[in-house]
């Protein structure tokens, strides 16, 4: 069985890494998530759950208006040509559904099947904003804190400048 929200905050709690929470209504894209700014501090982000053409899955993680060339991004992360991953992929691996990709799925991923890349100039923000496994949240959290719950929960995730290429 995925993990809670709760589950989650424990692990957070756990690892002693602060995060803030802002409930809201349930928001399946970027372009919902946007009525948001200036409500919610930080960064706000997309994740993107992919499958490269040999098996191998990917979470991709940007600022939301990152432009990624989704024909180039294979030779930018060194994976084999790419695709979006299916739902029912998404849940047997993360343990989310469509509309709630975020790096805090990660705790679901026990045997460590997805490899993670987070922007660079992502990951040069001070804040950063996800859901917490359910997209009728979002979690604010610092960088250095997102690659300490990625490492505890078993990847160790690159820094890439995805929009290159």
């Amino acid at each position: 069985m995925p993990a809670s929200r709760d589950d989650l905050m424990a692990r957070l709690d756990a690892l002693g890494i602060e995060t803030t929470t802002y409930e809201h209504p349930p928001l399946f894209t970027v372009e919902q998530s946007r009525e948001l700014r200036g409500t919610i501090p930080g960064a706000h982000t997309k994740n993107l759950f992919m499958k490269d053409k040999k098996g191998v899955l990917w979470l991709i993680v940007a600022l939301e208006d990152a432009r990624i060339d989704l024909k180039t991004l294979h030779a930018v992360i060194g994976s084999a040509r790419l695709s979006f991953a299916n739902a029912d992929l998404l849940r047997d691996v993360l343990g989310v559904e469509p509309g709630s990709v975020t790096p805090f799925a990660l705790i679901n991923d026990a045997q460590s099947r997805v490899r993670v890349v987070f922007d660079q100039t992502m990951m040069a923000q001070s804040l950063l904003n996800f859901h917490p496994l359910r997209n009728d949240a979002t979690n604010s959290i610092r960088p250095g804190d997102l690659l300490s719950f990625a490492t505890a929960c078993g990847h160790e995730p690159a820094v890439l400048d995805v929009t290159a290429g």
